[in-house]
């Protein structure tokens, strides 16, 4: 009867690749092995390990190409944007009224950000003579659901809602819209811009530019109108 010690070992497809996993160079050590093997390819031919290998990491050169493009693209994005963002702010503070506060702002939107639709409304209890004013009762039974937690909302907006922010006019025309309300020791008021695309401003977009641009306004509009330092 022979010893157990004699018989193979007998070794199944994972503990082979285990083993290979942990020997990466172990058919540099035995390259007279890759002849023999055989790997399928796409169209059913046989090709070696290391043609097997080249295709591989050119697959995976291409996808890390691809990635980095993509990086590049979204980094790009954020240095116009950024760039944008700069010179509102800096007209913002160079503004000597409330007119030209209101003008900088919605003009910067439009032209320079490309926005179709925009609406700034400050909450007043008395007339402003410029820009659009509603008291801050008006806002709230519109859009309270809007200005709750001080948080920019986006997405596809209550008819009703979209009529109060853009107007009769141009409402029916907005397909989604991010809201950020305005709120800095006393004044209230709110900042909507508009697509008519309705999956351009989804619940997920970042909305980090128009926080900040609804920050600033926040700061710079008091210096102008003593009105909007109200009580809700």
């Amino acid at each position: 009867m022979s010893d157990s010690q004699d018989q193979p070992v007998q070794l199944d497809a994972e503990a082979v690749a285990a083993y290979l996993r942990q020997h990466p160079e172990f058919f540099i050590d035995h390259d007279e092995l890759i002849p023999e093997l055989r790997i399928p390819h796409q169209r059913g031919d046989t090709v070696s390990l290391v043609e097997r290998q080249v295709k591989l990491l050119r697959e995976r050169n291409i996808e890390m190409r691809h990635r980095l493009s993509q990086l590049m693209d979204v980094a790009r994005d954020n240095d116009r944007l950024f760039d944008k963002t700069r010179r509102l702010i800096l007209a913002l503070l160079d503004a000597s009224s409330l007119e030209e506060v209101i003008s900088a702002s919605e003009d910067s939107l439009r032209h320079e950000f490309q926005v179709p639709f925009v609406s700034l409304i400050l909450f007043s209890e008395t007339p402003l003579g410029v820009g659009r004013a509603v008291t801050s009762a008006e806002a709230h039974q519109a859009i309270g659901s809007l200005l709750a937690g001080g948080k920019t909302t986006c997405g596809v907006l209550r008819p009703n809602e979209l009529e109060f922010l853009f107007g009769a006019d141009e409402f029916a025309q907005v397909g989604s819209a991010a809201v950020v309300s305005l709120s800095h020791q006393g004044l209230h008021g709110v900042l909507a811009i508009g697509s008519p695309d309705p999956q351009h401003y989804k619940s997920s977009l970042g909305t980090l530019f128009l926080g900040y641009v609804a920050e600033v306004l926040a700061r710079v509009l008091p210096r102008f109108a003593a009105p909007l330092r109200s009580v809700r």
